[in-house]
């Protein structure tokens, strides 16, 4: 099998390539245009992925239609993960218009390339659970709730989902689409909550917790460590079916402070944190999202490791790493 992933040299596409390199005999093309999360290869280098035979990297940004002459070294495709995008939801706020063209032009253009593809099995597209908007309490949304998103990044991933999609019916592309939720661990660009909470527990610093309207409830998220992701990624390639979606959810719901105390537990050092309303002090931010992961769990996927495991795993692999803590 030849895969196509974009995004790889960014954090969880770097996860997904080692995981498949070492669960598979496949071979991998990452495209990646080396924005300034992606810290250039820095990434796949580090993880020894780089320099793997079964691994090749090109530079290539996907707002771009594919060139004929890229289109030839790519050669034909059986699997196309599609993982690139803006990610930050603030810098989507401060440039909203940079954010949609990059994102949906880069799908179509990513779906158009697939359209001239003859040996495609899969196009699988990398969602949010950000698309649904703010999930009430003891709310979990389904793979096919409606999408309410509420800022830039999240409309121009709900979108990118309904392209995709419209090419699936009317090409018959072999897409399926994944949402995922927030995700930490090893190698994570710094401005992402946990290791910018590790940067700042280290640094004595004061950390700054959103909370929900008013001011005292923390906002909560499901954390999945990248590892884990990837493990499902290759579950749903082998077993899932083009036209569908699969939420791959974390183990289990961790409120800001919750997360905040665990990690400064880990280092070993006080927490100083500050109680902030996310509405006040970030416009167009929700503070729950929450995802159904029954879909996947009933096919027979499981968690390969455990929430409080992999994030004590990835904190104190951060302390030997400090140069990943550096803009």
């Amino acid at each position: 099998m030849r895969v196509l992933l974009t995004g790889g040299a960014g954090f969880i596409g770097s996860h997904i390539i080692e995981h498949i390199i070492r669960k598979t005999k496949w071979e991998i093309i990452c495209v990646d245009k080396l924005s300034y999360s992606s810290k250039g290869w820095s990434r796949l280098s580090d993880s020894g992925m780089y320099t793997n035979p079964r691994v090749r990297c090109i530079t290539w940004d996907l707002g771009t239609p594919f060139s004929e002459g890229l289109i030839q070294e790519l050669g034909e495709i059986d699997i196309i993960i599609h993982m690139a995008a803006e990610t930050h939801v603030d810098k989507s706020i401060a440039y909203p218009v940079e954010c949609i063209r990059n994102n949906v032009m880069s799908t179509t253009y990513l779906l158009e390339y697939a359209r001239t593809l003859k040996s495609l099995k899969i196009f699988q597209y990398f969602s949010t659970d950000e698309i649904f908007g703010p999930a009430p309490h003891g709310v979990n949304y389904k793979e096919w709730d409606p999408h309410r998103p509420t800022n830039p990044y999240s409309a121009s991933k709900a979108a990118s989902e309904d392209i995709c999609l419209a090419y699936q019916n009317t090409y018959k592309l072999p897409v399926l689409i994944t949402n995922l939720m927030n995700v930490f661990g090893e190698r994570q660009f710094v401005e992402k909550f946990v290791p910018l909470l590790i940067k700042k527990v280290l640094n004595d610093e004061i950390v700054d917790i959103h909370t929900e309207p008013d001011g005292v409830t923390p906002g909560s998220r499901f954390y999945i460590h990248a590892r884990n992701v990837a493990a499902a990624v290759l579950f749903i390639l082998e077993n899932g079916q083009p036209g569908e979606k699969y939420n791959i959810t974390g183990e289990k719901e961790v409120n800001n402070l919750e997360m905040a105390q665990k990690v400064a537990a880990i280092i070993g050092k006080p927490l100083k944190y500050n109680l902030v309303s996310c509405h006040e002090s970030r416009p167009g931010h929700d503070t729950r999202y929450a995802l159904d992961g029954t879909k996947l769990f009933e096919m027979g996927w499981r968690l390969p490791i455990t929430f409080d495991q992999s994030l004590e795993k990835t904190v104190k692999w951060t302390l030997a790493h400090p140069e990943w803590l550096e803009e």
